[in-house]
């Protein structure tokens, strides 16, 4: 599960990373290292012209936890941060999103809290916050992109439509899994394309374009526990935890 995470970069970044053009929600970018479900986040979208038919892509934002468009109640969203790729074609939350409105999420990386084995005796040992990034501790490298849906929401008797937006999570097995048993897919830069294309495609297709986020191919280290209160943000929750005592 990726129930926090961080980005950092500004609008004009990530309509440099992506190749995209700014879309009207974009000015209202800010960067975000403790990412919570219900704050707006960036997200990367395809947009067809009305005239040619053509796709382009296009930085919008939205708000992190998906409300299906037949929803009574907006709040359904807090539960549906992740969606499992295994059944998201299925799953009425998702089954829509997933056919016409697949989206790409800018991110730094993700947090992942890992419990300690007990000693037997006593309570629990508290658990490890842990950060996984594309980046090195010292901020070398670049940005991820992990796939998502996106959605519209608006009230029964009208009003301002909701844009959410879900991350799609598959399996993190062997070793990978020791942190969090699920994790989310990434979109390597050369199918980013192919990935928004709103075009019908099976499941095994879009698939077939993704790589795991899982920390056998990231970098991990341990962070803060500060990253666990929401009301806490900056670049220091991502730091090593030798560099922040």
């Amino acid at each position: 599960m990726c129930g926090r995470y961080a980005h950092s970069r500004t609008a004009q970044q990530l309509t440099d990373d992506f190749a995209a053009t700014l879309g009207a929600s974009a000015a209202l970018i800010e960067a975000d290292y403790n990412m919570a479900p219900t704050k707006r986040a960036p997200l990367i979208v395809a947009r067809r012209a009305s005239d040619s038919g053509a796709t382009a892509r296009e930085l919008q934002t939205a708000h992190w936890g998906l409300v299906p468009s037949w929803a009574a109640d907006p709040a359904v969203g807090s539960r549906a941060i992740n969606a499992r790729s295994e059944t998201a074609h299925e799953k009425p939350t998702f089954r829509e999103a997933f056919a016409r409105r697949r989206a790409v999420i800018p991110l730094d990386g993700f947090y992942e809290w890992y419990q300690p084995p007990s000693a037997g005796i006593g309570p629990l040992p508290p658990k490890q916050p842990f950060f996984i990034s594309s980046r090195t501790p010292d901020g070398i490298g670049d940005g991820l992109g992990v796939a998502g849906l996106y959605e519209f929401w608006r009230p029964a008797a009208g009003g301002d439509w909701l844009a959410t937006f879900t991350i799609l999570t598959t399996a993190a097995r062997g070793e990978d899994g020791r942190l969090h048993d699920r994790a989310p897919w990434i979109v390597p830069p050369e199918h980013v394309d192919a990935w928004l294309d709103p075009a019908p495609y099976a499941p095994e297709e879009l698939f077939a374009l993704l790589v795991p986020a899982t920390p056998g191919r990231l970098h991990t280290w341990p962070v803060s526990t500060a990253v666990n209160h929401v009301r806490n943000n900056g670049p220091d929750l991502v730091r090593p935890l030798a560099a922040t005592s």
